[in-house]
């Protein structure tokens, strides 16, 4: 079942390490828009998944947060959402991964859910005729030593 966000306010992500952030709803309009992002439009056709994947989650973070909290420079000051922070958030492995689990991957599990194959048009298998003629008999995989031919 899909469950649909029909509020339009952001909501809040625990991202854990005391983070938390205040994201847009995930939407076709913030997903195309980050499939538009200079970034994403400059990687190599020969660019990685890790590759990818990092730049198109900082290319939709930088889109779609809108506020946070726990998020400090050096010395501990709360620092303002800005593009620069968000990528520097987005550097730190944890939080990486955890953005993309609890937020990006919502996106890219109902893209990949029409990506499937169709169901058979005449059903199962079941009744399936089988075109390869069954085997003969075995053959032994090493000759033993009573049939091989002495030297």
């Amino acid at each position: 079942m899909i469950r649909i966000q029909l509020s339009p306010e952001p909501q809040w992500f625990e991202l854990g390490h005391g983070v938390r952030l205040q994201l847009l709803p995930l939407t076709t309009a913030l997903m195309v828009a980050t499939r538009s992002d200079p970034a994403v439009q400059a990687l190599e056709a020969e660019a990685n998944n890790d590759s990818r994947a990092a730049t198109f989650a900082a290319a939709l973070a930088r889109r779609a947060i809108v506020n946070w909290e726990g998020v400090g420079d050096a010395d501990g000051a709360v620092i303002a959402v800005t593009p620069e922070g968000i990528d520097a958030l987005l550097s730190l492995w944890p939080i990486f991964e955890a953005f993309n689990l609890h937020y990006v991957s919502r996106g890219m599990l109902l893209d990949a859910e029409k990506n499937g194959s169709p169901p058979s048009p005449t059903g199962t298998s079941a009744g399936a005729i089988a075109t390869a003629r069954p085997a003969r008999r075995t053959t032994p995989a090493e000759p033993n030593a009573k049939t091989a031919p002495r030297a």
